[in-house]
């Protein structure tokens, strides 16, 4: 098996059987905020594309990029489709061009034939409303000789089927580098914010960790990130300038924590670097450059090499800017009622979720959304807002304009706005922004309506505990770190009180707890 990173997210892999494109990333995403690092622009995408296999993991624009797979993908290649809800993801491919899908069941062994042999995938199918757009996955790829796992970004909850269908998995791949919005947009003190940040950045790494402790391939590949920022706006976003709280770290980062903690199988890979496996034999690994080049871009020579991208990168960073719609034009308050009002009025479980009026400032205009009352309107004087948005009016006029059913897959993960809030993250209002349609918010609000299981309970640390987290069902024997008299789950970062069981980090979710002895 051969296995060529194209970026970020992206691999080629070649096996006897036919070759799998996964990921395909070039242009940038979420209103040109993120570019792939390194570039990965001058590959020859024409061959790349010529693949049998299309593997898109996810909507998210840093995995899926309309442009580049309308540009050089084949559209004769069977897509392997994971198993979500809502069929948006088949809809954007079928659009395209594509029309051969595998429509696979969730964590299901499946053999894919083609006439160049038989291939064993599975692809794990994340389907709560946090997970990307209405869905995130894993692919497992199997040729009989190597079995590889690349799990992106997903988070999945159990991995215990990888064992179970397909014995010892030879190569990981994972994401380890933030991928949010959080704490860097909040309008909070600057001490704060670096705690934040810090912890932040270093629970994304243990949370990467403990998935190669449960993996337990022979080899892992950081991957998934980080993202590069090239607008001189936002250019303080990458980890280029020593900055401990920076939530974005790249992987040579990660390879050294790997290393710390007694790992010595990471795998340095830049777009163009190939790997050809044997079982888990790693035959040969090849840069396109030296490793020291490598290596350097990492490194010491890294916020030169950012430097000398974004000027590279200046024209096409204009371009995407010029498409935006115009920031002046007709008051935004009668667009954005005939956008969430309806949205508003199908769903219960979201709209009482989130309990309370949320403010959006967009440049010299204000309104209120009104949860509690399932309407938008203007704001009351000198009313006072649990949580508020500050969003350019230009990015507001072009989610509209474009119909675009997820803010958070555009102006929230653009990082290009401000948020304050009094009291904890409110997850039922960022779901609520992802699911801008009648299908998508018709499912998130039954998903909520569902209970979940906390009939199973562990022992941590001298706590009785539910197994199941309240938040996404992750398994607390495997996630779960208790410090004193707080329970963190470290597949998303949230806690608990365990003397109450109160969550710390959102609304409801209370935990099942008591304390032993």
């Amino acid at each position: 098996m051969r296995v060529t990173s194209v970026g970020h997210a992206g691999f080629f892999i070649e096996t006897a059987a036919g070759s799998i494109l996964c990921d395909p990333w070039v242009n940038p995403a979420y209103f040109a905020s993120w570019f792939p690092f390194p570039d990965n622009s001058t590959l020859d995408w024409d061959r790349l594309g010529n693949c049998d296999y299309l593997y898109v993991s996810h909507l998210h624009k840093d995995h899926y990029d309309p442009k580049n797979l309308t540009e050089h993908v084949n559209k004769d290649a069977v897509v392997l489709l994971p198993d979500y809800p809502v069929p948006d993801l088949k809809r954007e491919l079928e659009g395209l061009g594509f029309h051969t899908f595998v429509e696979t069941e969730d964590s299901v062994k499946h053999r894919v034939s083609g006439p160049k042999g038989d291939l064993d995938i599975m692809i794990i199918a994340l389907r709560a409303p946090a997970d990307g757009p209405i869905g995130d996955s894993g692919l497992v790829i199997s040729d009989g000789s190597t079995t590889c796992f690349n799990m992106n970004d997903a988070r999945p909850v159990d991995l215990d089927v990888l064992a179970q269908e397909f014995g010892h998995v030879d190569v990981h791949m994972l994401q380890y580098s933030g991928a949010i919005w959080y704490p860097m947009v909040y309008d909070m003190p600057a001490r704060a914010k670096e705690a934040f940040g810090t912890q932040k950045r270093q629970r994304g790494m243990d949370r990467c960790r403990q998935y190669i402790a449960q993996v337990g391939a022979t080899w892992v590949i950081p991957s998934a990130g980080p993202p590069c920022f090239l607008d001189a706006e936002l250019r303080d976003l990458n980890d280029d300038h020593g900055d401990p709280a920076n939530i974005f770290p790249d992987q040579l980062v990660f390879l050294d924590q790997m290393r710390q903690h007694g790992h010595d199988k990471g795998l340095l890979m830049i777009p163009g670097t190939v790997a050809d496996f044997t079982g888990s034999e790693l035959n040969s690994l090849e840069h396109p450059v030296s490793d020291e080049e490598a290596e350097h871009i990492f490194g010491a020579g890294k916020a030169a090499y950012i430097e000398e991208y974004a000027q590279r990168m200046a024209p096409v960073l204009a371009a995407e800017k010029a498409a935006w719609a115009p920031a002046e034009g007709e008051p935004l308050l009668g667009a954005l009622r005939a956008k969430f009002e309806p949205i508003m009025a199908q769903t219960d479980q979201i709209c009482d979720g989130i309990g309370y009026p949320v403010e959006l400032r967009m440049g010299d205009e204000t309104v209120a959304l009104d949860f509690p009352k399932r309407i938008v309107r203007e704001p009351i004087p000198n009313e006072k807002f649990r949580y508020g948005f500050g969003i350019a009016p230009e990015l507001v006029r072009t989610v509209l304009r474009d119909d675009e059913p997820d803010w958070v897959n555009t102006i929230f993960l653009s990082t290009r706005f401000k948020a304050w809030r009094v009291g904890g993250y409110n997850e039922y209002l960022y779901t609520f922004f992802k699911c801008l349609t009648n299908e998508r918010i018709a499912y998130a609000d039954g998903w909520f309506a569902e209970a979940h299981d906390d009939s199973a309970s562990i022992t941590l640390d001298g706590w009785e505990i539910q197994r199941r987290c309240p938040h996404l069902k992750a398994d607390l024997s495997k996630f779960g770190v208790v410090e004193g008299k707080t329970l963190t789950c470290n597949l998303h970062g949230w806690d608990w009180n365990l003397e109450t069981g109160r969550c710390l980090t959102s609304k409801g979710h209370e935990l099942r707890s008591k304390k032993l002895g």
